[in-house]
């Protein structure tokens, strides 16, 4: 099925590794120009670019914290430079320092508001204005189940989630009438890097929630957002779509 990417261009932002880069592959497989934003970059990012070049597409890395409000500005504008246009933006960095709301740090509580949250919106604000004035463009952000129901020792996780969630659906409100659609995709658990850090006890209970009883991969979550931000999604705006194995249930 053409998912009438061909020739668009998408900026992931936490595209060097993990969901991020799983999604900057499936988005050069159906013929996007890729550009990935990452705080750090190396064997990882460089890897995925030479596989991205190798499959004839084109893709290129740029280093930012996503919580430099005046680099996310930058980053769009060179990216526009860069490959011509921007037609889709995914935001997918994001970190995580647990623990329970009395113990937490006001530090890790600003860490994880300030990059799943603040790096979001200045991604989004950074493109929202290039995307109303060439009336088109598409936004997913990358979100969790846990940004929906919560979850213990998770508050500033959760939180951020559930801000990013409320921040889509806004901005799908300020931006229909300029023909761009901005969703969510809500994973559950998901085998990356980060919850391989997991303990097996809290890793084997997130596994038992899913009635699918298994973890989503990382192919599975940018296969949503390739559904998403294609021609087949044109008529969805404002949603959550979770890619939980029915965890969330």
């Amino acid at each position: 099925m053409d998912l009438e990417l061909r020739g668009h261009v998408a900026l992931v932002t936490g595209g060097g590794r993990g969901i991020g880069a799983a999604i900057g592959r499936a988005l050069a497989r159906e013929g996007c120009d890729v550009a990935l934003v990452d705080r750090e970059l190396g064997a990882d990012s460089n890897a995925l670019l030479e596989a991205i070049a190798a499959g004839g597409g084109r893709a290129k890395a740029w280093s930012a914290d996503v919580t430099d409000y005046a680099r996310a500005e930058v980053v769009v504008r060179e990216v526009r430079a860069h490959f011509g246009r921007l037609d889709v933006l995914v935001c997918c960095a994001g970190i995580t320092k647990d623990g329970v709301t009395w113990k937490m740090s006001e530090a890790d509580w600003d860490a994880v508001v300030a990059v799943n949250l603040k790096g979001t919106f200045n991604y989004c604000h950074a493109a929202a204005a290039g995307f109303k004035e060439q009336q088109h463009g598409k936004i997913v952000l990358i979100a969790s189940i846990n940004g929906l129901r919560g979850k213990f020792g998770q508050a500033n996780y959760a939180a951020a989630k559930a801000g990013g969630i409320a921040l889509a659906k806004t901005l799908a409100k300020e931006l229909g009438r300029y023909q761009v659609n901005v969703n969510v995709v809500a994973p559950g658990l998901v085998d990356t890097e980060m919850t391989k850090q997991l303990p097996k006890e809290a890793y084997d209970k997130a596994v038992l929630e899913t009635v699918l009883g298994r973890a989503a991969s990382v192919d599975d979550v940018a296969d949503s957002v390739l559904f998403l931000v294609s021609a087949r999604g044109k008529h969805i705006t404002g949603e959550v779509l979770k890619v939980d194995g029915g965890q969330y249930i």
